[in-house]
């Protein structure tokens, strides 16, 4: 389809279509006041998925269910796990396992049905290419937003837009990802190809000290049940998520203001207090698992996974073999070369940069003395003063919202905000 898709100017534009967007469409199409709000979502994916690369079948979720898509924000809703679970019949099954955290596959499974739910809302298969002011007696009152779909150029214009990209992989400088060097964001279909070729695995070393790299590193250990499977990081050991009652207070939505509101020296202070509730940490049963491996290992005599702790890979080279990998022992500085098939980077994730996305329309945007965008508390980012319209952020607004911003803590109180700020801005 070319040119513009309908002459309707829409209340809100969604670019990405992952679980804050999919919340957010849910606040819209669960909101009873006339005028509806109108609204659409475009998705670069062929279809929706959440971290698709890295669901590993016994992976569990690190949030409560009740942190789903509606559930803090309005519990009544019937687009709640739990509601999903009584539409699947397993309602009486999942209360029995006597849980708060569900596979993480379930909870895939439970946003492909609410996603699946308003699929006349989203366009897939849609990548943004294009952000446009559209002017008017010197005033941007709208944004025209040009995505690529099935090779046509669609345009859709929209007095909001609200932009939740997700995260994307982070890597070391000069990382190249090929068949035998890989991210966590892709293990799960990497793994399969190494399975199908036949190729065997003899020794696989995992960079990272998170919830991820242990997942991973306990995924390849199970998986190649031949090969050696090392963790590389330069801790002394993995360091357990701190999930206590009072420290989970800062993923509370009344968190969310008592940091919005903090000065910039206390907003780095906290964020630098709490990093143990989501960062570089891993489940305390997990880390219980893995010892308890490696002991039984060094018991039998047969030890496979190894832990290359206070070290750092200082340099890896890829042949028609494999890779040498160099690990240099951080305390005396005695570098080892490894021979390995396959390194994974569990290096996490950073958000998406919205100025890129934005284009001509990031101009308009503020910043602060840190060159960080300049945050509304209803999740705007500050416009100059010309521009009207509003562009909402989702996922990259740590440094103003706190942790909860890339988390799905809050994404269903996140969601209402926005809904809310929407109606109370809309032009009569």
């Amino acid at each position: 389809m070319h040119g513009c898709e309908s002459e309707t100017v829409l209340d809100v534009l969604g670019i990405g279509f992952g679980p804050s967007n999919l919340a957010l469409a849910i606040a819209l199409e669960e909101h009873t006041a006339a005028p509806p709000l109108t609204s659409r979502f475009l998705e670069r994916q062929p279809r929706f998925g959440w971290h698709r690369g890295i669901l590993i079948d016994d992976a569990t979720m690190q949030v409560s269910f009740p942190k789903d898509l509606v559930t803090m924000r309005d519990p009544s809703s019937d687009f709640s796990f739990l509601y999903y679970l009584r539409e699947k019949g397993r309602l009486v099954d999942f209360v029995n396992q006597k849980t708060l955290f569900p596979l993480r596959a379930e909870f895939h499974d439970y946003f492909e049905w609410a996603a699946g739910r308003l699929s006349h809302l989203a366009q897939y298969s849609a990548e943004v290419v294009a952000v446009e002011p559209v002017r008017e007696r010197g005033e941007v009152h709208a944004f025209d937003v040009v995505a690529v779909q099935d090779g046509h150029r669609v345009r859709r214009r929209a007095r909001n837009l609200s932009i939740a990209v997700g995260l994307k992989p982070h890597l070391p400088p000069g990382t190249v990802l090929s068949d035998r060097v890989w991210h966590t964001s892709e293990v799960l279909p990497r793994v399969a190809q190494r399975l199908e070729s036949g190729e065997p695995v003899r020794r696989a070393l995992v960079l990272g000290a998170g919830q991820s790299a242990a997942e991973v590193v306990d995924l390849l250990h199970r998986t190649f049940t031949g090969a050696e499977v090392c963790g590389v990081f330069g801790k002394f050991g993995y360091t357990p998520a701190d999930d206590s009652p009072f420290a989970n207070r800062v993923f509370d939505p009344a968190a969310v203001d008592v940091f919005y509101g903090a000065p910039p020296e206390v907003k780095r202070s906290i964020l630098d207090y709490h990093r143990g509730t989501n960062y570089s940490v891993v489940d305390i049963d997990l880390i219980q698992a893995l010892s308890s491996t490696m002991y039984r290992e060094r018991l039998h005599g047969r030890q496979r996974l190894r832990m290359l702790n206070v070290s750092r890979v200082h340099d890896v080279r890829e042949h028609a073999g494999g890779l040498d990998v160099t690990v240099e022992d951080l305390p005396t500085g005695r570098r080892e070369v490894l021979a390995a098939d396959v390194l994974v980077h569990a290096t996490g994730y950073r958000p998406h940069d919205p100025a890129a996305l934005l284009g001509e329309a990031a101009k308009f945007c503020l910043r602060d003395e840190e060159d960080a965008l300049r945050m509304h508390r209803d999740h705007r980012i500050v416009l100059a003063p010309q521009v009207k319209a509003g562009i909402y952020l989702q996922g990259a607004t740590e440094h103003t919202h706190g942790l909860t911003s890339t988390l799905l803590s809050t994404v269903a109180v996140r969601a209402g905000e926005i809904r809310d700020s929407l109606v109370a801005r809309r032009s009569p």
